[in-house]
C-alpha cells in the first residue's frame, strides 16, 4: 500500500504472530502536523505520549511506533499494536469518551489526518 507520502507498507511487514499463537492487530494513521507543532506532536503521539498512556489502560495494548518522514518533516505515521482487533474495538467502546476528548485536544496541532488501514495477522 502506498500513502500520499510514499510510505510503503506490506501486509506482512514486521507483523508477526504473538508467541502464544494469537493474532496481532495494527492500526496505522498518517498525520500532517502544523508548522511549529512537531515537537508537541512527537511528545503526544510517541510511545510514551498521552495516546500511549490512554491505550495503556488496556493490558492488550502492545505499544506504539511513531515514524517521521525524513523528506517531509511535518508528516508522521503512527502504528498502534494490539493483541487483536477485538481488543482494540473493546478499548474504543470502553474509553470512547476519553478517546474523543484527547482527539479534540490534539486537533489544533493537525493540518491533516488520514487513517491508512488496519492489519491483522
Amino acid at each position: 500500500m502506498d500513502t500520499a507520502l510514499g510510505f510503503r507498507f506490506k501486509r506482512i511487514a514486521n507483523i508477526r504472530e504473538a508467541g502464544d499463537g494469537t493474532s496481532l492487530f495494527v492500526t496505522l494513521w498518517e498525520f500532517e502536523v502544523k508548522p511549529g507543532s512537531e515537537e508537541l506532536f512527537e511528545r503526544t503521539y510517541g510511545p510514551d505520549g498521552q495516546w500511549a498512556e490512554l491505550f495503556g489502560h488496556d493490558a492488550r495494548y502492545l505499544g506504539t511506533r511513531l515514524l517521521r518522514d525524513v523528506d517531509a518533516r511535518r508528516f508522521f505515521v503512527t502504528m498502534d499494536r494490539w493483541e487483536s482487533r477485538a481488543a482494540y474495538e473493546e478499548f474504543r467502546k470502553k474509553f470512547a469518551k476519553e478517546y474523543g476528548e484527547l482527539d479534540r485536544e490534539c486537533a489544533g496541532m493537525m493540518a491533516g489526518e488520514k487513517h491508512l488501514g488496519e492489519y491483522e495477522r
